[in-house]
């Protein structure tokens, strides 16, 4: 069954219409007409899990438990380890709980990567801490993400509907492992009140994954249309508005800006306004299946390119200096920001 819904997935991925908006348009950065700066200074290296990575993109979680989803592993993590950037996984609960066979799809991962790239694991928060170690070994994992993902379990036929007990289990796992926490959307945003509880019981890391990217509500509807859930498809924090609440809460916390995260200037607004990192999943996703290994690492290549021209245009050598820019908001991205 995990087998055929992993599939769905990402075939209803490349059927979905619905547009979210991240509200990154609405983040104002000023240009610099006199950078003194040349291309060739503009650095864009960061550390990140305490290694250092050329850059500050994640290929961000999708999909594993099949040979279809060992080839778009494959493809991905060679790509990641060309431009030495870290790669997470999709969930590993089909590899826990089903065939051996489908642990091949998250193995495949490490072993392209090797074991000098970051290699973040991947479950849903319900998971055991027995089972996080086990996720975390079969792929030598260097950090584990753990998906909050309550909005398409609801919708899913056959999904959860209980979410009691999430924030103390996560704290089990927090305290239970020597590695570090990651707690991921995927896809509705996280608000500063709910990061401020993950801090507290320990969780640095947390990817928002806001509104504005991938809609699992739509793909769950394009699976199980016998209810229409069009309506919700507009459900969720914006990406940028997530961004800049969480940050609000701590200086010392970690977050990936995904959600959304497209091009260029999406990366560069999102470590502007508050992101450390920038997770890119569905429209990497989109380039491999629509033109296989070449057009992914092209697009990625011609991301990170423009990415740095924005970087030379704001007079901003490197992930310091850029992320202490100063950015202003319109529309209704300050509205929220001012009244919530």
């Amino acid at each position: 069954m995990r087998k055929k819904r992993k599939r769905e997935h990402v075939e209803n991925y490349l059927r979905t219409t619905y547009k979210g908006d991240t509200l990154l348009e609405d983040v104002f950065l000023q240009h610099n007409a006199l950078p003194d700066l040349s291309f060739e200074d503009i650095d864009t290296k960061t550390v990140f899990l305490g290694k250092t990575v050329d850059y500050p993109i994640i290929i961000n979680a999708m999909t594993g438990g099949s040979d279809f989803s060992w080839e778009i592993n494959r493809d991905l993590s060679l790509i990641a380890k060309e431009f030495k950037i870290p790669m997470a996984v999709g969930s590993q609960t089909i590899a826990l709980c089903e065939e051996e066979e489908c642990r091949d799809s998250f193995e495949i991962v490490r072993q392209t990567i090797g074991d000098d790239g970051i290699v973040i694991a991947n479950l849903n928060a319900q998971a055991s801490l027995e089972d996080v170690k086990r996720a975390l070994d079969m792929i030598k994992g260097d950090a584990i993400q753990l998906h909050l993902n309550p909005a398409q379990e609801v919708v899913m036929l056959e999904g959860d509907r209980d979410f009691r007990g999430i924030l103390r289990n996560i704290e089990t796992i927090v305290k239970g492992i020597g590695k570090p926490v990651i707690v991921k959307e995927v896809g509705f945003g996280i608000s500063k009140e709910v990061a401020e509880k993950l801090y507290n019981v320990g969780v640095k890391n947390i990817d928002v994954s806001g509104y504005g990217g991938t809609n699992f509500i739509e793909i769950e509807n394009i699976r199980y249309n016998n209810i229409d859930f069009s309506d919700l498809y507009s459900w969720g924090i914006p990406t940028a508005l997530a961004l800049i609440k969480c940050r609000e809460l701590s200086q010392e916390l970690n977050l990936i800006a995904s959600g959304g995260i497209r091009t260029g200037m999406d990366i560069i607004k999102s470590l502007v306004v508050g992101g450390d990192m920038a997770g890119i999943s569905g429209e990497i996703l989109s380039y491999l299946l629509h033109g296989g290994y070449e057009n992914a690492r092209n697009y990625l290549e011609a991301t990170i390119h423009k990415m740095k021209i924005v970087m030379l245009l704001l007079g901003k050598r490197n992930m310091e200096e850029l992320k202490a820019t100063d950015y202003k908001i319109v529309g209704e991205l300050k509205e929220l920001v001012n009244n919530l």
